[in-house]
């Protein structure tokens, strides 16, 4: 894999060579690792958002028609779920969902047990959007990986959970969400 970097970027190796220079004490190893790592998620984020353009929504969309899949048919959540979940405020959350309603991605109903209390559920259309996003992530992501071996794939996947269960355990208000990876 080559280490091409982005416009007006330097490359892995340059940049930890000016780390070193004004930092002595960088360990060059671990700042390829982490500097890799956050290139990688910057760069995966944006094909995710040229993705779902063309899908007509966003990765905020995503990430809330995500949400409602993973809590299970008939995929319904409260917002204040759905903010703690996403690491949103309830504002932002409320914002997002009156977006999506505005579009059909999503309903707002009143909570039977508590007339009180609001639920968003995923419509028909939304949850194609997810299916139709899948499609296209699943895609993306076979490309992605395709000059690893089943072997690289599983070491890789377990090297990352390590390094993801240290920083949720190390940082448990940072939103991380481990139970996720507990399937």
């Amino acid at each position: 894999m080559s280490d091409t970097p982005g416009p007006g970027e330097p490359t892995l190796e340059e940049q930890i060579a000016a780390y070193q220079r004004e930092f002595q004490d960088l360990d060059p190893q671990v700042e390829k690792i982490v500097s890799a790592l956050s290139r990688l998620n910057r760069r995966m984020n944006v094909a995710y958002g040229r993705q779902t353009a063309e899908l007509g929504i966003t990765n905020a969309d995503w990430e809330v028609l995500k949400a409602l899949v993973l809590s299970g048919a008939p995929y319904r959540m409260g917002p204040s779920d759905l903010a703690k979940r996403l690491g949103l405020t309830p504002a932002a959350m409320t914002h997002r969902i009156d977006r999506m309603v505005a579009e059909g991605l999503v309903d707002r109903q009143r909570d039977e047990s508590n007339r009180v209390r609001v639920i968003v559920e995923l419509t028909p259309e939304g949850h194609e959007k997810w299916v139709q996003a899948m499609r296209l992530a699943t895609v993306f992501e076979a490309d992605l990986l395709q000059d690893l071996s089943h072997e690289e794939r599983v070491a890789l996947g377990e090297m990352l959970t390590c390094l993801l269960r240290r920083v949720e355990d190390d940082q448990p208000d940072a939103g991380g969400r481990l139970s996720d990876l507990d399937d």
